[in-house]
Parts: C-alpha cells; structure tokens; sequence
C-alpha cells in the first residue's frame, strides 16, 4: 500500500503490529534492536526486560518466543520491579524506539513521513500508553513516536 503524505493536524491512528503501513510504530513489530551489547527480537522484550534490570529474569524476557510472551512475562510480579521504574519508563520507552527507528531505515521514513501528524495508539486495552479507546487516555507511545520523530529530524542535514 503507497503511504500518502500525512499532512498537519492529521491525527494517525495504529495498534497492530499487522496494520499497514504503521504497524511498525507498534512495540511489537518484528525489528529487532541492537541495544547495552544485545540484541532483542522487539522493543517489546527489550522494554518488559527493563523492568528487571540486573535480575536473571531480565534474560528470560530478552529470550521469550515473540513479544506477546515477552509482555506476559513483564507484567508478572513473580518478581520484583526495580524500584525506579515508574520515574525512569517513559525514557526507557523512548530510549528503545528511538533505537529502533534509527536502525531500520525503512520504518525511519514511514515515521518521518507522517510529518506533522498526531501519532495515537488507539486501543481500550491501555490507558497509559494509548489513547484508552475513547480518546481519554494519555496516549503516552504516540507521544514517544512523536518526541522521536522530532529528534530523527533534527539530526539530519
């Protein structure tokens, strides 16, 4: 499917990591990162894993099937969250994707040519990092894409 130009006050709507072409703004989309030495298969694992810094656990995330497995497991509380996790997640989210969007040039420019567009991640199932479904959430993963995006832009020519 040809990408049109987003143009401003357009407001872009993913979740899926299936839909086309934006499903590669879903933490679940099969880039992998290269990122403190290792790779992980999705920002999904590498995201979960953080949760458990310096905790074997952390590895078992790194290593799940697909990151559907990788979620399940990050959001169990058979082990401990480090305890700054709730202060430092949103950089942590930003961290990876801004890796993931600098390493694969393909959905760099999917990114970038949403130019000036609202990036929401539309779904009822999270209020936090999406929009809630119904808009009231604090869409905080199309916000990410968003600071992204700028950042990418301001580091070309």
């Amino acid at each position: 499917i040809k990408n049109k130009m987003a143009t401003d006050n357009n407001v872009i709507n993913f979740y899926s990591n299936r839909e086309v072409p934006y499903g590669c703004f879903s933490n679940f989309s099969a880039h992998n990162i290269y990122l403190e030495g290792k790779s992980w298969p999705t920002t999904e694992h590498y995201f979960q894993a953080k949760k458990y810094e310096g905790q074997a656990y952390a590895e078992e995330i790194r290593k799940a099937s697909g990151p559907s497995k990788a979620a399940s497991l990050g959001r169990s509380r058979k082990y401990p969250l480090r305890p700054d996790w709730e202060q430092i997640k949103d950089q942590v989210m930003f961290d990876c994707c801004l890796v993931k969007f600098t390493q694969h040039s393909d959905i760099q420019q999917i990114l970038l040519d949403t130019q000036n567009s609202i990036l929401v991640e539309h779904t009822h199932n999270d209020s936090y990092w999406g929009d809630g479904g119904d808009g009231t959430g604090k869409n905080m993963l199309g916000k990410t894409l968003m600071l992204v995006r700028e950042h990418i832009k301001q580091q070309q020519p």
